[in-house]
């Protein structure tokens, strides 16, 4: 992702940490796993925007990932899965404690915060870059929020996103987990700039002399056309069904075909998932804040980490890869109303704080 290189002793930490002029650089370093984000790495962070925000000397901050595959494919899914199987929820439910108050942080960090949006950004990597002031996308951008594939719901702060989409765009993208690349990235205000990404080198360094704005404005260009805007009015129409049985059977009868895709798209997600995400998006458009929101996140997080789909959905995509999910239940009709609003009551370890 042609990141800068770390001056950090240790060339195997999960974040490497650096400072250049007037700028500060954390460098995702899990370049094999897509920089997948662990508790270790979110503590690290943290601990950096701490220092960084108390130092005058450091007047931008700059994430960008290792690798050339992405800035960071989201959450390490896989360590969620071993220990839901093993009977340690408690392990990923203080993970999601600590990510989703460094999503906080980072929303509210008071420098500019650049994120470089470059190749995948999944789950929790939009999490530690969509929140921040400088989002910075490329042509090889693919940004998603995956998560009903694997039995779970858009966090990390997610559902506040998606919900400020223009019309229904983001319940489109929220059910389906479809990516989008640039241009829809900034319609739907996941990014704010366009720079190509052989201009990403001379960004970074810029980056160590220049305001930040100075430096983004110096190597952006025009961003490629939005594609989801041809697509408007299917999906508002679509998606503003109150259920999604009718958001599915709406979507078959609209006669487009890339409706009737996203259709069966749905049909192969977990229905618990698609129901509760459809719920907390809705309930999402109602509450405050950002951290209103996060503090709503991590009630339905803790709530599946009790449920059936979250392990299967990961041995399906990740472990055994066999891409044959078997949820329970299987089919939307099955999942009743109370199964969806059990998934908002407040976990047994007590809510998502803030300060």
């Amino acid at each position: 992702m042609n990141a800068p290189s770390s001056d950090v002793p240790c060339e195997d930490a999960p974040v490497l940490l650096r400072r250049e002029g007037r700028a500060a650089y954390a460098v995702l370093n899990r370049p094999r796993a897509i920089n997948a984000l662990n508790h270790a790495m979110v503590g690290l962070l943290s601990r950096a925007l701490t220092d960084w925000e108390g130092d005058p000397s450091v007047e931008t901050v700059v994430l960008t990932g290792a690798g050339e595959r992405g800035l960071c494919a989201g959450g390490d899914i896989r360590s969620i899965h071993d220990d839901v199987t093993a009977g340690r929820s408690a392990a990923p439910a203080a993970f999601w404690y600590d990510e989703y108050r460094l999503n906080a942080r980072i929303a509210r960090f008071p420098k500019p915060y650049v994120a470089v949006m470059d190749g995948i950004v999944m789950g929790g990597g939009v999490g530690v870059s969509a929140h921040g002031g400088v989002r910075v996308v490329t042509e090889r951008s693919r940004i998603a929020m995956p998560e009903t594939g694997i039995g779970f719901v858009p966090d990390v702060g997610g559902t506040y996103l998606l919900t400020r989409t223009p019309g229904e765009l983001g319940a489109h993208l929220a059910l389906t987990g479809s990516p989008v690349t640039a241009g829809d990235a900034l319609l739907c205000g996941l990014a704010d700039h366009y720079v190509p990404s052989e201009r990403l080198p001379e960004l970074t360094a810029a980056l160590a002399e220049l305001p930040a704005a100075d430096a983004v404005r110096r190597y952006e260009a025009a961003a490629p056309e939005a594609e989801l805007a041809e697509h408007r009015e299917w999906i508002d129409h679509c998606y503003a069904a109150g259920a999604v049985e009718e958001i599915v059977d709406r979507l078959h009868a609209s006669g487009d075909r890339r409706a009737e895709e996203a259709a069966e798209t749905l049909l192969a997600k977990s229905p618990t998932a698609l129901k509760v995400t459809l719920a907390a998006l809705r309930r999402a458009r109602e509450l405050p804040d950002l951290e209103a929101v996060l503090a709503q996140e991590y009630r339905v997080s803790c709530a599946l980490l009790d449920a059936p789909d979250l392990p299967e959905g990961i041995r399906a995509q990740v472990v055994d890869k066999d891409r044959r999910p078997r949820w329970s239940p299987a089919e939307l009709a099955r999942v009743t109303e109370a199964d969806v609003a059990r998934c908002f009551t407040e976990p047994a370890g007590g809510p998502l704080r803030f300060g």
